[in-house]
């Protein structure tokens, strides 16, 4: 008794304190440092991981080798882009660093729910670090061990949230199903036992089965994205957009760059082609517009404006895409020119611009309709052969670029590492319509001869198989 006396004497304290507080202080809203979880904003914050973690993939050693070695140096490339190994360098670090600045601007808006200031202020501590090298705050990972880590704890995140995506998915389609039980049963013949028994059954079987899949969100929350506060989630994003930049600035020879990052590069795998360590973004052969004006002194700025294609590119005339699709279409006909139809070939004309149609009018201006050289007909096959030989992997990687980042997959990571200077986004406009217009000459001609020869084998057929066709021998 004496025990529940003290307890009921605590209580009416307590709530005579509570009594006692102004009305205004209990009404006043929690502040914004209040901490609060990631939320349903897991999933948008585990596309943005997985963005950096490509980027970072992507500038492996591995690839940066690749690009050195293959990239760079694709014929195509050197044919009608730039035959500039530093320029052509300068298109590829553009390229990662306007991947690196979309991935930031993302991190800059999910900073601002944190409740520490200095995260708040990512975007100025980004900028200052991307133009000057500065890092008060210590955020670039620079030892081995620590990079490792981190990076297995942020793929750990990507994985976790993503099956969290998946069971919460698959949780929403039992409950659907179970409420349309619910309602076909409740619509039944209550007076058909069997009827009802098998309906009761199938609904405790679907209980159950929710039952255990809110169990697995539940974990799955508790281990995931969902379940972290934004200062533990945005100081992951924040130290890794600082370690991919510096990766990117040690890659590409750029001053104020971490000196050991977790992949120690070997001299063959910096990309720069001398010591003279250049600038991202040269643009010795690139002609801007004279109303460009000068680049901006910042790292971004001066990349994002080399990403800018001057007008005599496919890029700036907005044909890249097209000029791609048109290529592979005439390398089916050419790799099968028998199989093409006349309505086929009215299309492949269709689908030229102005400018190639009169091109290819002057071309073919004066040439006559026979087309039964067989001599002839090998000589275009191997010229085109040669053509499509360097423009077509251009093509190819168009569609690539293009494809991973079009609209439907713009959340998703791209499969490939295809960088723009792969493409025909830069490609000169007149050398690729040249280029364009050999392939059509030839293809005509190659496919008027399969006619012929097949005409002619046709009626050769019919003459040796049908007595009308044969003649007499003149005496």
């Amino acid at each position: 008794m004496a025990l529940e006396t003290l307890l009921v004497k605590v209580k009416t304290a307590i709530s005579s304190s509570f009594d006692s507080v102004p009305p205004k202080l209990l009404k006043k809203k929690p502040s914004f440092k209040s901490k609060q979880n990631v939320g349903v904003l897991a999933f948008e914050i585990a596309g943005v991981m997985s963005k950096l973690l490509h980027l970072w993939q992507s500038l492996s050693d591995a690839t940066i080798v690749r690009i050195r070695n293959d990239a760079v140096n694709l014929e195509g490339v050197r044919k009608i882009i730039s035959n500039d190994e530093s320029f052509l360098l300068g298109l590829a670090c553009a390229e990662f660093a306007e991947s690196l600045r979309l991935v930031a601007n993302s991190v800059t808006r999910l900073s601002a729910r944190c409740e520490d200031a200095n995260l708040r202020s990512f975007q100025r501590a980004f900028l200052e670090f991307a133009d000057l090298g500065r890092d008060p705050n210590g955020w670039a990972l620079s030892g081995p061990k620590e990079t490792e880590a981190k990076l297995k704890k942020v793929e750990r995140y990507v994985t976790v949230t993503a099956t969290l995506y998946r069971a919460m998915e698959e949780l929403s389609v039992l409950e659907n199903g179970f409420r349309k039980a619910l309602n076909h049963s409740n619509n039944g013949d209550d007076n058909d036992v069997s009827f009802v028994g098998k309906d009761q059954q199938k609904l405790y079987e679907l209980q159950q089965k929710i039952f255990w899949q809110k169990q697995e969100v539940k974990d799955l929350k508790d281990r995931s994205l969902w379940g972290r506060s934004f200062d533990r989630v945005v100081i992951l994003l924040v130290r890794f957009s600082f370690t991919v930049l510096a990766r990117i600035k040690v890659v590409f020879g750029i001053g104020h760059c971490v000196p050991s990052l977790s992949r120690t590069l070997s001299g063959s795998a910096t990309v720069y082609p001398s010591d003279q360590n250049p600038k991202c973004g040269s643009m010795e052969s690139w002609k801007l517009d004279e109303e460009e004006g000068d680049l901006g002194s910042g790292f971004f700025e001066s990349n994002s404006k080399l990403l800018r294609t001057p007008p005599s590119t496919l890029g700036a005339a907005a044909l890249a895409l097209h000029y791609a699709n048109l290529i592979i279409v005439m390398e089916k006909m050419i790799k099968s020119p028998h199989l093409v139809g006349v309505d086929a070939r009215d299309d492949l004309y269709g689908m030229l611009p102005s400018s190639i149609r009169w091109s290819l009018r002057a071309r073919l201006k004066g040439v006559g309709f026979c087309a039964s050289d067989p001599l002839l007909a090998s000589e275009w096959r191997d010229a085109l052969g040669r053509i499509l030989g360097w423009l077509s992997p251009l093509a190819h990687n168009m569609i690539k670029w293009q494809s991973e980042r079009s609209f439907e997959h713009h959340n998703l990571v791209p499969k490939t590492n295809v960088l723009l200077l792969q493409t025909l986004f830069f490609a000169n406009k007149d050398k690729t319509e040249a280029a364009i217009t050999e392939l059509l000459v030839g293809l005509n001609y190659i496919w008027r001869f399969e006619r012929e020869m097949t005409a002619k084998a046709l009626f050769d057929q019919c003459a040796n198989s049908n007595p009308l066709f044969k003649f007499p021998k003149p005496s």
